[in-house]
């Protein structure tokens, strides 16, 4: 291949790209690198590649021709072609590779080999179910990977499971002054084993709702208004915890938790006082 057709060549892939014609982009990048792997400008060819395959969910792909972009890009510096490269290698569950990346793109990580699990603070991210949208806070336990700590309601969707979420933020939420960014979700990559319940509580006051929220986020479960608006975060050295709108009165509850546990902690919650408080009609919806 003469290089004059192959400039030919790239200018079609960067148009087929900005056209969103991902595969057909992705060919002629590969067309062109099977003969110039090593040029100046290559590490942006094997880069828009890797991205183009990452828009097709072809994550082998991505992965392979990741390796080949961040090969070429400098370390430590933030250059995009490390973090797509952890993408795939996540999803992959390649953490040797995740490692790297993260490494390369100027990340510091929790020390350890295998699956990274560490506190990467707050966000949200844009679950994309079938075409239903619904935006959640996360507790991100890499760059990438984030558990879900609202109990949505998508069907389908559950608290606690994993998600992989995309790289560039598409929006923010703010709460008391601090904005968190609002990622879009790329894969589900851990299920949650809790399904999704709801009960009707009728609480004396305020303080009841919270006492029953943090029962059963103290067992490791979810709770929270099911009319709530999810806007509403904060972190501390402890960890990530919801900050939530409660009334007095009665009210749906969205909870995680298998059943019978819940209603041990519904008697529970109930029997601390003798007035004021109540449950009924605990069903699951998912």
């Amino acid at each position: 291949m003469r290089k004059s057709e192959a400039r030919k060549l790239i200018g079609e892939a960067r148009e087929a790209f900005d056209a969103g014609e991902w595969q057909r982009s992705a060919d002629l990048h590969e067309q062109v690198l099977a003969h110039f792997p090593d040029e100046e400008p290559s590490a942006v060819w094997w880069y828009d590649a890797a991205l183009a395959h990452k828009f097709l969910r072809n994550w082998e792909k991505a992965l392979d021709l990741g390796r080949e972009a961040a090969a070429r890009s400098p370390r430590g510096e933030g250059d995009p072609a490390y973090w797509n490269l952890g993408i795939a290698a996540t999803i992959l569950r390649d953490w040797a590779t995740a490692r790297e990346a993260w490494s390369g793109f100027g990340i510091e990580l929790p020390d350890g080999e295998g699956e990274i699990d560490g506190r990467f603070g707050a966000a949200c991210v844009r679950l994309d179910t079938e075409g239903q949208r619904e935006v959640v806070w996360i507790e991100r336990l890499c760059p990438t990977r984030g558990r879900v700590v609202n109990v949505p309601v998508t069907g389908g969707r559950r608290y606690g499971e994993i998600v992989v979420h995309d790289g560039e933020p598409k929006g923010e939420r703010v709460y008391d002054g601090t904005a968190f960014p609002v990622f879009d979700e790329l894969t589900l990559f851990e299920a949650s084993p809790l399904p999704t319940l709801e009960v009707t509580v009728a609480a004396g006051e305020a303080g009841d709702l919270e006492a029953l929220l943090a029962l059963f986020t103290e067992h490791g479960f979810g709770a929270e208004p099911a009319s709530s608006v999810r806007l509403l975060c904060a972190c501390c050295s402890e960890g990530t915890h919801q900050q939530r709108e409660v009334l007095a009165g009665a009210q749906a509850v969205s909870l995680a938790a298998p059943e019978p546990q819940a209603r041990l902690l519904l008697e529970r919650w109930a029997g601390e006082r003798a007035i004021g408080r109540s449950w009924s009609g605990l069903a699951d919806v998912g």
